[in-house]
């Protein structure tokens, strides 16, 4: 890997992949930003000209990814550190999602991150190695009311990136999945879409939107500088958890799910397998 790296970051026209593509110019890196509307990177273009190159792309489009990522590794010659950050958010209930906003969700939250994925691997494992984070949450490792698809996409996101971790670490491709916290990234705002709110659930979503709080999040940019430092080990960790209190949380969910299972461990017990 060069000092000068070549970065292709997916969702970097705002939020937590806009602040990455900063934090990396501002190093001296190179990047190749996709995102489905470049035009919100038309500043930072004429400010680097030579170390950006906006990429319109659509991660749900499998084709489209792959065709991208041949453009992405030929604008700087090569492909050093791959973010697959691209995501939105699905807001309801299970029950009152439709069929096409599930479908529509999985395939930016899932399907993209892994066509993202296989599209960049022959790139990465030809030149002996490379850099692959995978954008997570804190919140993958079990599920919430209102966020409940949310959820399942980065669950599977996080499985599937532990077995590719295992498969492609051969070959000098580090992948690391990163649990981000919360930040103000607009994910609640213009990455959000909602589901029809069915009445039998008001209660419910009044108690959850009163357990988000009104506190204010921490900006992306203050996430940037734990990413550059991550792209910079040369033995990274296969996870992280991006955030103070994020940390925390993780932690105390992680304790109160291994208390579940030994209080129930009895009953666990009572088959072979």
């Amino acid at each position: 890997m060069t000092d000068a790296r070549v970065w292709l970051i997916t969702g970097a026209s705002r939020g937590l992949g806009r602040a990455f593509t900063e934090a990396a110019l501002a190093d001296g890196d190179r990047v190749v930003a996709a995102a489905r509307n470049v035009g919100p990177l038309a500043e930072l273009t004429g400010k680097y000209p030579d170390h950006l190159a906006p990429l319109p792309l659509d991660v749900a489009d499998r084709q489209g990814v792959f065709d991208g990522v041949e453009r992405a590794a030929a604008a700087f010659g090569r492909l050093d550190v791959v973010v697959n950050n691209a995501g939105g958010m699905l807001y309801g209930m299970v029950e009152e999602a439709t069929e096409e906003q599930i479908r529509a969700h999985m395939d930016v939250n899932f399907f993209g991150a892994v066509w993202v994925a296989q599209a960049v691997l022959p790139h990465l494992r030809a030149q002996g190695g490379g850099r692959l984070l995978q954008v997570t949450s804190m919140g993958s490792g079990g599920g919430m009311a209102t966020v409940g698809f949310y959820g399942a996409g980065k669950a599977a996101l996080d499985s599937v990136s532990e077995a590719l971790a295992m498969e492609v670490e051969g070959f000098g491709v580090k992948v690391t999945i990163v649990q981000m916290g919360g930040y103000n990234t607009g994910l609640f705002t213009a990455g959000t879409t909602h589901t029809e709110p069915l009445a039998r659930y008001q209660p419910l979503r009044a108690e959850m939107e009163a357990t988000w709080g009104d506190a204010v999040a921490p900006e992306p940019d203050t996430a940037a500088p734990v990413v550059m430092e991550l792209a910079a080990l040369p033995d990274p960790p296969r996870r992280l958890i991006v955030g103070s209190r994020s940390f925390d949380h993780v932690l105390e969910m992680d304790r109160a799910q291994a208390d579940l299972y030994r209080s129930w461990e009895h009953l666990s017990r009572l088959a072979p397998g």
